[in-house]
């Protein structure tokens, strides 16, 4: 489901905004070419590498002050290795007493034990042309590369490797899965600086190449407004091979059309045209009922594939929405 989201007057003078849903466009096929795995560009502007700067000392505040411990308690690692006994001290599980150091030393010892945690973090970032779209503080790809940058910074701080895939309709750009904050920089650079070719919006071909590119089981966050035709079949696929993250990106505008008069509008992911008389109340009752029947659609559908949503809109910021999704994985977890 592609939006049309650009309108203007029949005058002549332009505006944003979105279209009902039930325009829609066909699905596009995954390019065959190969990705681009190398940097967007070679030289950077001065102003985009101030503004990764800025983006880094904002993000590693909020990493450090709030996402360390929930980052690190929701997402756990792979196992236990055992790392050292030390003298048992008040208050340790007598579970973990080692009986023969023990009876050695006649004073009990315990095993200490560290999380195996070589997690792998990868950033699915859609960056089709609905999501160069925001009627409020920023557009839709911003808020999404700011959230994508706190997650990274989340990722680093916590000695995991993480990598990004940006897509349209095919694969843009793939940065491999590393450790280390000038990695992190790199990623952060590349959701800023780099143009897509395409402009559609293909999941289906990107939950494939994720499969055939990670072979362990990995954290994904997909960060998309899901405005795609079938997605139900890969985001299934991609969900039984790796814990799967929808990271949804909203425009308050995309829910209610306004009376604008007749307006043309522009789908700016298939170029596709039409005129609407938006001041026709059942025209605009219509697109309101069809933009809440797609989201209650789409939520449902998460929910029935297991796949935990974080929902993050253009006028709010990203904090309360990522707490709210630690702290709801803590509970759940706490519960089994």
């Amino acid at each position: 489901m592609t939006p049309l989201m650009f309108w203007r007057r029949e005058k002549g003078t332009r505006a944003k905004g979105i279209a009902p849903s039930a325009l829609r466009s066909q699905p596009s096929a995954l390019s065959a070419h190969r990705p681009d795995t190398r940097a967007p560009s070679r030289g950077v502007p001065p102003e985009i590498l101030r503004q990764v700067r800025l983006i880094e000392l904002r993000t590693r505040g909020l990493v450090n002050s709030l996402f360390t411990g929930e980052y690190r308690s929701v997402f756990k690692g792979q196992g236990m290795e055992f790392a050292e006994v030390r003298e048992y001290q008040a208050g340790d599980e007598v579970r973990s007493i080692d009986w023969n150091v023990t009876a050695r030393m006649r004073r009990p010892y315990v095993k200490r034990y560290i999380e195996e945690r070589e997690l792998t973090v990868m950033l699915a970032v859609d960056l089709s042309g609905s999501e160069r779209f925001g009627t409020r503080r920023r557009f839709k790809s911003e808020i999404a590369s700011e959230l994508a940058a706190v997650l990274a910074m989340s990722a680093i701080r916590n000695n995991d490797r993480v990598g990004a895939l940006l897509f349209t309709d095919h694969v843009e750009h793939v940065l491999r899965p590393r450790k280390g904050r000038k990695h992190a920089l790199r990623l952060i650079r590349d959701l800023l600086v780099y143009e897509p070719e395409g402009s559609g919006t293909d999941i289906a071909g990107t939950s494939d190449y994720l499969i055939k590119m990670l072979p362990h089981k990995s954290i994904i966050f997909l960060v998309s407004d899901f405005l795609s035709e079938d997605i139900e079949r890969p985001l299934k696929l991609l969900a039984q091979r790796h814990d799967l993250v929808a990271v949804s990106v909203e425009d308050p505008s995309e829910h209610h059309l306004p009376d604008l008069g007749v307006v043309r509008l522009v789908d700016p992911e298939t170029g596709h045209t039409i005129s609407v008389d938006t001041s026709d109340a059942a025209v605009r009752a219509q697109f309101d009922q069809s933009t809440t029947d797609d989201l209650e659609k789409r939520r449902h559908l998460l929910r029935r594939l297991a796949i935990d949503e974080i929902p993050i809109s253009t006028d709010a910021g990203i904090i309360e929405p990522l707490l709210r999704f630690f702290r709801s994985r803590e509970t759940r977890s706490r519960r089994r």
